[in-house]
């Protein structure tokens, strides 16, 4: 059996933190708690949990602080996770196998992340991420933002969830506010953050200057492929909110220069070709979404729901629209086999049955 240290950096997570610890703490041999200046109950919590607790002199550099946890890790592994992570309880038991039958050799565990969800709370947003990592100074977290240990060695991928449930908002321009502190002290963007930097700059609706950073991106020759075919998205979304549309389809059109087509990139040119009009083509983007498959290992973004579910449902909308009423009720029960509780998918329904 391989032994886990369980390595937190916390601020001001006194909402969060017992949530997190409760749901693994009893499947954990270690628990490493890197504080950087909270000023509410976190440290008097966290102190239920583990005397291992430690302060940091936050630097604005994410990397910096999980390097400093990890250096007081003793276990096997380090594990890491986030005050609003959760390990769910239909997990726990395939943490524990895990646990108890890992190869030694084995370097690093990617397990998967789900950030966002749906209705139901089924997961409508996951990728890949590091989760354990052997206890050795050869593994270290690089990036001031949106940190990673660059994967090397042997990786197992688990298909082990961590959910990430936020209950309260957190500091929207943080990062924003860390790249910019970077640039304007002159250290560079590798290409890596030039990408976080471009969606940082999305998400607070500064589009001309996130598109041109993705540009740059995607002309950069380095950079990890992943990382250009969600440039790609994001970059589109900033050209359609700037009234670019063409420039919009041209970019997510792009994307298969470095790659083979993502079902969520040929959903959202489906998407143009349907709010435009043109519904033969709009079939043709779904009809290849529904075929494309699902590759979690490489550990891009994925959007589930693209690869059955809005194909099935869009295709209800392009087939009404072209006269076809069989084929679109068809389309829409199968949406609805995904997901019986969707609210377009009832409200599909309920039309189909009024005609």
């Amino acid at each position: 059996m391989s032994t886990i240290s369980l390595c937190i950096i916390v601020k001001n997570e006194e909402i969060h933190i017992a949530r997190c610890l409760n749901s693994v703490a009893e499947l954990v041999d270690e628990i490493i708690i890197v504080d950087t200046g909270s000023t509410d109950r976190t440290i008097e919590i966290v102190s239920n949990y583990t005397r291992k607790v430690y302060s940091y002199p936050w630097k604005d550099d994410f990397a910096d602080a999980r390097n400093y946890s990890f250096s007081h890790a003793s276990m096997d592994y380090c594990m890491w996770m986030d005050a609003d992570d959760i390990l769910e309880e239909a997990e726990k038991d395939k943490f524990l196998q895990l646990k108890y039958s890992i190869s030694p050799d084995t370097d690093m565990v990617m397990m998967k992340y789900n950030t966002s969800f749906d209705e139901a709370g089924k997961p409508s947003f996951s990728y890949f991420r590091e989760r354990w990592i052997r206890n050795s100074g050869e593994y270290r977290w690089i990036g001031a933002v949106h940190e990673v240990i660059p994967p090397k060695g042997k990786i197992l991928y688990s298909d082990i969830a961590i959910s990430h449930k936020k209950m309260t908002a957190g500091e929207p321009d943080r990062n924003l506010k860390i790249y910019q502190k970077m640039i304007v002290t002159g250290k560079p963007l590798d290409a890596r953050q030039q990408y976080y930097y471009g969606r940082e700059l999305y998400y607070h609706k500064q589009y001309e200057e996130a598109a041109s950073v993705l540009e740059q991106f995607l002309l950069s020759a380095d950079g990890w492929v992943e990382n250009k075919i969600e440039a790609c998205s994001v970059c589109a979304d900033c050209y359609y909110r700037m009234g670019r549309e063409q420039d919009a389809l041209t970019t997510l059109l792009r994307s298969m220069s470095f790659d083979l087509p993502r079902a969520e990139l040929c959903c959202e040119i489906g998407k143009y070709f349907l709010e435009h009009g043109n519904f033969h083509n709009a079939i043709y983007w779904y009809e290849t979404a529904l075929n494309t498959p699902k590759n979690d290992h490489p550990g891009g973004f994925v959007l589930p729901d693209c690869y059955d579910y809005v194909p099935f449902l869009q295709l209800c909308v392009c087939y009404d629209r072209l006269g076809d009423c069989q084929k679109a009720k068809e389309y829409n029960e199968r949406a609805g086999n995904c997901k019986p509780y969707s609210e377009a998918y009832l409200y599909n329904k309920r039309y189909f049955e009024s005609l």
